[in-house]
């Protein structure tokens, strides 16, 4: 590994980096651009100055040296957004793979003049043959992919090849699959263990939308709900994850796993009056009682001042179906709606869990919502679990479920299967010394 900077001077700046990436595309087949965007990080100067900032942005760009050197080329292209050349590196799969391994990275927070900073990143890609490609076009292009992460509702991630059409970039062609995807099975659910925080046995699991793509292989939801929403075909691909997990649930009864399983419901079908019917045709269908699904709210839906959301609730709590309002403490502060709404389970926002350590109101708002729980008598269950010090903490708090990274991330059906029938859900991991 070359030595890592000492100045953010000595960082390559945007021409010099151009000029990196027009080397590397005479010399190798294929290359993939990345743009990191540090988000908002004016925030970081405005509040702390730029001393701190300048600081912060030599550390970030050290550990991104640190995380690709070895296969990547380096350079600074704007203020806060880094540049980085992949020679030989021509897959979607594999670019996603890189952006993952940098977001866990940076998982682990900065240190400056007893300030600490979770760095987030807008992410954008782009793919091509090196020696066909015009290298101005392609820094442009992955300035566009940089420019639609920062716009994604749902990840701050987007990738582009230089095939794409350059208005419509990839999104014309996720619409355009969907209706395909929808009838030739390339649809799955995965399923992120529920864990008993005490036992680290699994309890239940959440549904997660995965979309196996011919060409682009897995593609996590966002894409994917976007394009749906873009063809209005939310409903039908809400009613395909509802049936889907209705016969998980028959599955994991093969396996003598009697779980329940959740599943995140959207505005669009809160506003459908064939939901209910639907659950109904499901219970009969499946002969699973509808006690065994739980149905995950945002907060926006929640608050909701619609009688025929407020209808739909109701209905569904008459039926035993449990509901449950996902990333609590996310978004709005008015916390009458959880006095009015009818509840089995809060899940506390994993921003709050991540930090856990970092920030004594963190653990302020995990007690406040333990305590509102308690006072609703439903579940509290800790989101975005991922070191054995969060986990700790929980416990102090009595906090009985979580999920999150230090257990599992989604997994399809039959890991899942292996995973609920272990003693502990991490075999021999350190995880055994937290019993």
């Amino acid at each position: 590994m070359s030595r890592l900077h000492q100045s953010l001077a000595t960082i390559p700046n945007r021409y010099a980096f151009i000029d990196s990436v027009s080397r590397c595309a005479s010399q190798h087949a294929s290359l993939s651009i990345m743009l990191i965007d540090v988000v908002r990080f004016s925030d970081v100067t405005t509040s702390l100055g730029i001393k701190v900032g300048d600081h912060l942005l030599l550390d970030i760009a050290n550990r991104i040296h640190f995380l690709f050197d070895d296969i990547a080329t380096i350079g600074r292209t704007s203020g806060d957004v880094f540049g980085v050349v992949f020679p030989n590196l021509h897959s979607e799969k594999k670019m996603r793979a890189m952006f993952e391994r940098l977001i866990e990275h940076f998982k682990t927070p900065l240190h400056c003049d007893n300030h600490a900073f979770i760095a987030d990143f807008n992410v954008g890609v782009v793919m091509g043959d090196g020696k066909q490609n015009d290298i101005t076009a392609m820094f442009s292009r992955a300035e566009a992919a940089l420019k639609q992460a920062k716009q994604n509702k749902y990840e701050n991630y987007f990738q582009l090849s230089m095939r794409d059409d350059t208005n419509t970039g990839r999104s014309l062609a996720l619409k355009a699959d969907l209706k395909r995807a929808l009838s030739q099975d390339e649809l799955e659910l995965y399923y992120q263990p529920k864990v008993d925080l005490r036992t680290l046995k699994v309890v239940g699991a959440e549904c997660l939308l995965r979309w196996n793509h011919p060409l682009d292989g897995v593609l996590f939801p966002g894409p994917l709900i976007e394009a749906a929403e873009s063809y209005n075909m939310m409903n039908e691909l809400a009613y395909w994850t509802l049936e889907q997990a209705f016969k998980s649930l028959v599955e994991l009864d093969s396996q003598r796993l009697p779980i329940k399983i959740s599943v995140n419901i959207s505005p669009t079908q809160l506003y459908d009056n064939q939901l209910i019917p639907t659950l109904i045709t499901l219970e009969k269908t499946y002969n699973i009682p509808l006690s065994r699904i739980e149905l995950e709210l945002t907060e926006d839906v929640a608050l909701s001042n619609s009688l025929m959301v407020k209808n739909q609730l109701s209905q569904l709590c008459h039926l035993g179906v449990e509901i449950s309002v996902d990333d609590f403490g996310k978004g709005y502060s008015n916390l009458a709606y959880i006095r009015d709404l009818t509840l089995d389970a809060l899940k506390i926002d994993k921003t709050f869990v991540m930090e856990l350590g970092l920030h004594p109101v963190n653990r302020a708002i995990i007690e406040a919502a333990k305590v509102i729980g308690v006072a609703k008598g439903c579940k509290v269950i800790a989101e975005g679990v991922e070191t054995l010090e969060q986990l700790h903490i929980l416990r102090e708090l009595g906090i009985s479920q979580g999920q999150g990274y230090l257990f599992s991330k989604a997994v399809p059906l039959s890991d899942f299967v292996e995973l609920a029938h272990k003693e502990v859900i991490v075999g021999d991991s350190p995880l055994r010394a937290a019993i």
